[in-house]
C-alpha cells in the first residue's frame, strides 16, 4: 500500500472543515446542514459490509436519543450515494426502524482525506481497485462548528453508540453547568466541579458538594437538572 499522504491535522478544537456532498437526502453544504445543533460525522469502511450494518442499525434505533441532546448525524463512506439507498434497505431490517440521517458518497474520497479517515494500516481494507477505504472515525462538532472530540477505530471494531452518547452528555454537561465528569460517568450520576471553580463558587453553585481531595471534589447533578439542549430537526 501506498505511503500515506499528508493531509490536514485536525485536533481537538479545530475548525471542522466544511465541504459540500451528495447525500442520501440529496446535496448539502456540511455547516449549513449543521446549523445551529451539535453534529456527528462518522465514516464506515463500505457499504454491504457485517460490521458497518450492525453499527448503522444501531445509530438508527438511537436516532431519537441522539436528536433529543440536539444532535444530528451523518455518516460517510467511499461508496455513492445509490449504493447507500440499497443497503439502507437492508439496515431497516435489521434495526426494525427507518435510518432517517443522512449518508455521504464520497466516492472520490475528497471529504475522507481532507478529514484523515483513510486506512493506511490494514491492507485488506481496500476496494477492489486497491484503494484504501475509510476507518471507523467520528467527529463530534458543536454548534460553533468545533471539533470536540475524535475518534479513530479499526476496520475490524465496531464502535459503542451507547458511548457516543455517553460522551455528547460530557461535553454539554460540560459547557453548562462547570463540571468535569469522572470513569464511567453516566447522566445521573456525581460529577466533578472543575478546577477553575473557586472553594467560594462552589458553595454556591454545587451546595451539596463533598471534597475528597482539595482538587477533587465531587457534586450531584440530578437527571432532572440535566437538561438537554433543544433538539435537531431531521435533516
Amino acid at each position: 500500500m501506498a505511503a500515506e499522504p499528508k493531509s490536514t491535522t485536525l485536533r481537538l478544537g479545530s475548525a471542522a472543515p466544511n465541504f459540500q456532498a451528495e447525500t442520501t437526502i440529496g446535496p448539502i453544504d456540511f455547516h449549513e446542514w449543521i446549523g445551529d445543533a451539535w453534529a456527528i460525522l462518522f465514516s464506515h469502511p463500505e457499504d454491504y459490509t457485517p460490521v458497518c450494518t450492525t453499527e448503522l442499525a444501531a445509530l438508527a434505533k438511537h436516532a431519537p436519543e441522539f436528536t433529543k441532546r440536539g444532535v444530528k448525524l451523518i455518516g460517510l463512506s467511499a461508496n455513492t450515494v445509490e449504493t447507500h439507498g440499497g443497503w439502507i434497505n437492508d439496515i431497516d431490517e435489521i434495526a426494525g426502524c427507518a435510518l432517517t440521517f443522512p449518508i455521504i458518497g464520497d466516492k472520490d474520497r475528497k471529504i475522507a482525506f481532507d478529514y484523515d479517515m483513510l486506512d493506511y494500516q490494514d491492507m485488506r481494507n481496500v476496494d477492489s481497485r486497491g484503494m484504501a477505504l475509510t476507518i471507523r472515525s467520528v467527529f463530534i462538532i458543536d454548534p460553533k462548528k468545533t471539533i470536540r472530540l475524535i475518534q479513530s477505530y479499526p476496520a475490524s471494531t465496531g464502535r459503542s453508540t451507547t458511548e457516543l452518547l455517553r460522551v455528547v452528555d460530557s461535553l454539554q454537561a460540560s459547557d453548562k453547568h462547570r463540571v468535569a465528569t469522572p470513569v464511567n460517568w453516566n447522566v445521573g450520576d456525581h460529577v466533578i466541579i472543575h478546577p477553575s471553580v473557586s472553594n467560594e463558587e462552589a458553595k454556591t453553585l454545587f451546595p451539596d458538594h463533598h471534597a475528597v481531595k482539595p482538587y477533587l471534589r465531587y457534586a450531584p447533578l440530578s437527571k432532572e437538572r440535566f437538561s438537554f439542549t433543544k433538539q435537531a430537526q431531521p435533516g
